[in-house]
């Protein structure tokens, strides 16, 4: 082939635009390449022009027309984190703080993932603006909080627990310590004091421990909420034999959320009661969620019952501080302490706070979401909380009337004792059948080292003891 071939090729490596004046000049038979070949790159990339402009002028159209939370869910930027009453972001631009809309709150209750801009950190911003908020300088807008069902009924779902009741009291056979007669205390609201609880070597003891504080509470009604399949014998005879007015239902954690880490312990068990007073229609009461390990000051009671919409109050050995609440300036609350924000509107404890069940009956879609860390936030949230609803108690947020105690939690224990030593020749057949229906211990005959029984300082073999 001749070298003219070849030479008709080599415009395909240069500049189109210069490709006249490079090519060589030839007199031998030259083949031109054909008009559209040689003016198709011009002719694409005329095409490609109307693409792009398409694009941005889409880009710009959805940043116009579209809200901040969306445009930060397509990754356009331009949202705003969340405040008590409202961007915090905007107040140095126009000195007027405008509310969110009235269903953004509610998005949160959904069982979908959270967005990343409620996991943000805003503790030092929203802090500082809800402390200095008081000053006449700064100019606050509010929009009034109105109830909307259609928008409640969107983004809350009916509860509906897997709820049965095992057993129930609702005659007080106690005997008071105080000095008044029991026909005294008819005027006064029922406490329904909410106990989460789950089988546990610790939860017969902690039960009684708090029972026994209880029982010193006129008017108060207890729902104890076991995290179990089937009712307890055991628990249904321990219930009735402290006098107090009780319910105890049983309501198991979905086995969906029992591998997750954090588990949402507590939350089923919640849900249940909460169930429970809808399903009896009480509007006449305070509801409290107490759980079955703190530590309960008897003066915490007189105060909750006093409760008009929300009330707060102080709770101790919370995390990092040592102690959670509310922050409160001439009687009014108007931040939070507390050593974890992660973005919760309202970071306070379970035992921090009570509510009027007649200001909750407001609300029929009232919610406590399985997300843990969060519940207190959206279970406040779902009632339709504002700050200044909130009615500080113990002396102005001053005095620690609950504390979060803890017990330290063994596994099961396990006592090697042949059966036939189980009998009624001594208490331990009784005994030990006791602290099995209590989930504390049980007994093996193969498992483990022997029971140690001694007498006089030295270990005795057991037939010599029980035979």
């Amino acid at each position: 082939m001749s070298s003219a071939h070849y030479q008709a090729l080599e415009p395909q490596t240069s500049d189109e635009d210069n490709e006249d004046i490079e090519r060589p000049h030839h007199h031998i038979h030259q083949n031109h390449p054909h008009p559209m070949v040689r003016k198709g790159g011009v002719a694409r990339r005329r095409c490609i022009l109307p693409v792009v402009g398409g694009a941005l002028f889409f880009i710009a159209f959805c940043y116009l027309t579209l809200s901040g939370d969306t445009r930060i869910a397509l990754g356009l930027g331009g949202g705003s984190e969340d405040s008590e009453e409202g961007s915090h972001h905007g107040l140095g631009k126009q000195g007027v703080l405008e509310s969110r809309p009235a269903d953004w709150l509610l998005r949160y209750t959904r069982q979908e993932p959270a967005r990343e801009e409620f996991r943000g950190s805003i503790t030092g911003q929203e802090t500082e603006f809800r402390l200095v908020k008081q000053e006449p300088k700064l100019k606050i807008t509010r929009r009034r909080h109105r109830f909307n069902p259609k928008i409640h009924s969107i983004n809350f779902r009916p509860l509906n627990e897997s709820l049965h009741v095992c057993s129930e009291n609702y005659e007080d056979r106690r005997q008071f310590m105080q000095d008044k007669p029991r026909s005294e205390y008819g005027q006064l609201p029922i406490i329904y004091f909410v106990t989460p609880t789950y089988p546990r070597r610790e939860q017969i003891p902690e039960l009684t421990r708090l029972a026994h504080t209880l029982l010193h509470v006129p008017r108060l009604h207890w729902l104890v909420a076991d995290d179990q399949e089937k009712c307890n014998d055991f628990m249904d005879t321990l219930l009735n034999r402290f006098g107090i007015p009780f319910t105890h239902m049983v309501s198991p954690m979905p086995s969906k959320f029992r591998n997750e880490k954090p588990a949402p312990r507590g939350v089923a068990n919640r849900r249940a009661a909460l169930q429970w007073l809808r399903q009896h229609n009480l509007t006449n009461g305070i509801l409290y969620f107490g759980d079955d390990d703190n530590t309960y000051d008897l003066r915490l009671f007189s105060e909750i019952r006093k409760t008009q919409r929300v009330s707060m109050f102080p709770v101790g050995l919370i995390a990092d501080y040592g102690i959670s609440g509310p922050v409160v300036r001439k009687g009014k609350v108007v931040a939070f302490l507390d050593s974890w924000v992660a973005g919760r509107r309202w970071p306070v404890d379970m035992a921090g706070f009570a509510v009027n069940l007649e200001y909750m009956a407001q609300y029929p879609y009232v919610n406590m979401p399985y997300k843990p860390g969060y519940e207190e936030d959206l279970f406040l949230r779902s009632i339709g909380l504002q700050m200044s609803l909130i009615e500080p108690r113990g002396n102005n947020c001053t005095e620690i009337l609950v504390w979060h105690t803890q017990t330290k939690s063994k596994k099961l224990g396990l006592v090697r004792l042949e059966s036939k030593y189980l009998d009624d020749r001594s208490n331990l057949g009784a005994l030990l059948l006791n602290l099995k229906l209590m989930g504390v211990a049980s007994t093996t005959e193969n498992e483990g080292r022997n029971a140690l029984i001694s007498k006089n300082g030295k270990e005795k073999p057991h037939s010599a003891i029980l035979s």
